[in-house]
């Protein structure tokens, strides 16, 4: 049997979508397909489809990206319970998106309940990139600090707004905001001595001041879920601080759209918890690939596949 009390699940945000993601593991596992069945009858479309077959430009659109990414999740964990029997791992967190798939993996809310959140979250969030139209960039080789002050030097220059977005790792930094502000961000970066700094490709200014419109509208579809308490401690983007109650987890969600994801943060605490080991549920390996560069000691596991499914049975 395994052995989950040193173990955290991880669940991937936008970026990790791809097309075919949980096709294999829901043809093998009839309660991962169930998951894929039951998104389709209450989103009223075969999102199921999308996921499997695309095309890409439909399922990269953060409206359906968002409920993609969470159906495909949420089916692997039940894949995986379908081999081992109930998970009960010592902690769950999600990478900004993810971290809904972990609320509903930790039983905080019901799959129904996620799904409409999710659908939701990347409807306000496509709204407000056209009302506030920015975007996304990303910085290797600089600190946290480095980016803070050319964020503010861009924001002082250009009078719009930059913001340090996501701390994914070590030297591996996100950058948020209007173009003006970006465009200049960039260049300050450059002169910084940025391994890298490139514009993503992503209409939306995610994690910044840009999306607060979609974050007030966004905590009035919170108010209106059922949540409780997680069944096991959900690791929070917001404050990189567990979440144990229903409130706590209202406050996070509603602050996630405007607030930096602070994954190393939020890493290092799981590894002073006492995590040794991060799985990570859904296509690709984008957070174990993270993990590396933060606790090095840890074990990693990315299951995308129904071979790493099998694997981790075994393990």
């Amino acid at each position: 049997m395994t052995d989950w009390t040193h173990t955290a699940l991880l669940f991937p945000g936008q970026g990790s979508q791809e097309i075919g993601m949980g096709a294999e593991i829901a043809a093998a596992y009839p309660a991962a397909r169930a998951a894929f069945d039951e998104a389709d009858a209450l989103l009223g479309f075969a999102l199921s489809k999308l996921c499997w077959e695309g095309p890409a430009e439909q399922l990269d659109d953060t409206i359906n990206t968002q409920p993609a990414l969470y159906v495909a999740g949420i089916a692997t964990l039940r894949a995986l319970e379908a081999e081992v029997g109930p998970v009960r791992p010592a902690y769950v967190a999600g990478h900004s998106l993810g971290e809904l798939t972990a609320l509903a993996a930790a039983g905080a809310m019901s799959f129904a309940d996620g799904l409409r959140l999710v659908r939701e979250r990347g409807r306000l969030m496509k709204q407000a990139g056209v009302q506030s139209p920015g975007a996304m960039a990303a910085l290797l080789g600089l600190d946290a600090a480095q980016v803070r002050d050319l964020c503010a030097q861009a924001v002082a220059e250009t009078g719009g707004r930059l913001v340090l977005a996501n701390d994914n790792c070590p030297g591996q930094l996100v950058i948020s905001g209007d173009d003006a502000a970006l465009a200049r961000g960039l260049e300050l970066a450059t002169a910084a001595g940025a391994k890298r700094a490139v514009k993503l490709p992503i209409s939306i200014a995610s994690h910044s001041p840009l999306m607060a419109p979609a974050a007030e509208e966004f905590r009035r579809a919170l108010a209106e879920t059922a949540f409780r308490a997680p069944q096991v401690p959900v690791m929070g983007n917001v404050n990189a601080a567990p979440l144990t109650d229903a409130d706590a987890i209202r406050e996070e969600l509603g602050a996630q759209l405007t607030s930096p994801v602070r994954w190393t943060e939020s890493v290092e605490a799981l590894a002073r918890a006492g995590v040794t080991r991060y799985v990570e549920l859904g296509p690709k390996d984008v957070l174990v690939g993270l993990v590396k560069r933060i606790d090095r000691a840890g074990e990693r596991v990315a299951v995308n596949s129904v071979a790493a499914l099998r694997a981790l049975a075994q393990n």
